[in-house]
């Protein structure tokens, strides 16, 4: 991180800058056997498609509301950077009936379906792909976002200031979500450049958001995410624990 640094996008410019080729996320799921590992230029990558997705196709900019429908999962983090970038307020688990645009996961559909706005359906299908068919109503995002530009800027300035995120009820500026993520890093043990962490924790709280994403981002560590953890016996979370070089755990 850089003293400049007031955003959550703000925090993966300067991880780029600093060290593009290390891990960012290692996603797994222990349901259907899927690992993914994204370095910081790939994260950053779909993080500027995502965004140019957002900003340019779904037309969303500052202080619109984003209703995120999805898992703890590595499309889930690239979604939530992608907000901080256009400036809209990345509203976990938020109703879609008051959201300017919605992204679902498969689960949520039928909930998802009362928003008004622009509805992205995300398959969370293994190597990112697409729904085998587009839900009715709604675009695919695997479909859409390979044609986005790899470069992405904001029509407008974001202002840290300005909401960013609501989760569980509570709202919280770019410039917050950053104080909190670093204010969180000793007590996740999270020393600095190098540390990595385990989250098993959901995204539906702060608890599991700045474990699972912004804390290691604003250290310059990594995470290690897990979906369906608990479907992982001690022995196998150790051999994880060793094979990935994980510094702390969160579950």
């Amino acid at each position: 991180m850089n003293a400049t640094d007031r955003t959550p996008a703000d925090l993966l410019r300067s991880a780029l800058a600093a060290d593009p080729g290390r891990p960012l996320v290692t996603f797994y799921d222990d349901a259907t056997g899927e690992r993914v590992e994204l370095s910081v230029a790939t994260f950053a990558n779909w993080v500027a498609k995502t965004a140019n997705l957002l900003q340019g196709d779904l037309s969303a900019g500052p202080g619109d509301r984003v209703a995120l429908l999805l898992p703890a999962h590595w499309q889930t983090a690239v979604w939530l950077l992608a907000c901080a970038s256009v400036g809209a307020v990345a509203d976990v688990g938020g109703d879609p009936a008051s959201a300017d645009v919605v992204v679902s996961g498969p689960d949520s559909l039928d909930v998802a379906r009362a928003c008004t706005g622009e509805r992205m359906a995300l398959a969370l299908r293994p190597l990112g792909g697409r729904f085998p068919q587009t839900p009715a109503g709604f675009v695919d995002y695997a479909v859409e976002v390979p044609g986005q530009g790899d470069r992405f800027a904001p029509f407008a300035p974001v202002d840290p200031e300005e909401p960013a995120l609501i989760v569980a009820g509570a709202e919280f500026s770019g410039a917050e979500v950053v104080e909190r993520a670093l204010g969180d890093a000793p007590s996740l043990d999270l020393t600095g450049p190098g540390s990595r962490l385990l989250s098993g924790l959901s995204y539906d709280t702060w608890e599991g958001l700045s474990a699972g994403l912004y804390a290691p981002l604003a250290v310059g560590g990594s995470v290690v995410l897990c979906r369906n953890l608990d479907r992982l016996d001690e022995e196998s979370l150790a051999q994880r624990i060793e094979s990935e070089r994980v510094s702390a755990v969160r579950r």
